[in-house]
């Protein structure tokens, strides 16, 4: 039932996946891009509750996201933050690896990141942070 529900959203769970994990977003009830992401992680196979919230920044300090990774909203899921524009894939193998993290981040509002899908895409990374320590997790 859960595959059909993620079929006729668009999206799909990824091979192996038993269930749809919930997103908890919370974003500036003003910022479309948020609500472009919420729909790409819709058709990726995420359940997503969102929180419209004046200030994003004492959600992101309560979760340990550095403020040099901030972006427009912050989401949660399985014991990780998620800051920004991070493409589901990444999500997906963050929940299946589950490195010793705090979450990720897209930091600012790169162009071609999900939900910023106007004018050309640029290159950017999906940022693995934990405290002051921060590697790059993936490449785009």
């Amino acid at each position: 039932m859960l595959m059909a529900a993620a079929a006729l959203a668009g999206g799909a769970l990824p091979a192996g996946a038993q269930y749809a994990p919930r997103v908890t977003v919370y974003k500036n009830p003003a910022c479309g891009c948020c609500g472009e992401w919420v729909k790409h992680m819709q058709a990726n196979g995420f359940r997503v509750e969102t929180h419209e919230v004046s200030d994003v920044m004492p959600i992101r300090h309560k979760h340990g996201v550095p403020d040099s990774l901030a972006s427009c909203h912050t989401a949660l899921v399985g014991g990780y933050a998620l800051e920004g524009h991070v493409p589901a894939k990444d999500v997906w193998r963050l929940l299946r690896e589950r490195p010793a993290a705090k979450g990720l981040a897209v930091p600012g509002m790169v162009v071609g990141s999900p939900g910023m899908e106007q004018g050309p895409p640029q290159r950017y990374a999906t940022i693995a942070f934990d405290g002051r320590e921060k590697r790059v997790f993936a490449q785009h």
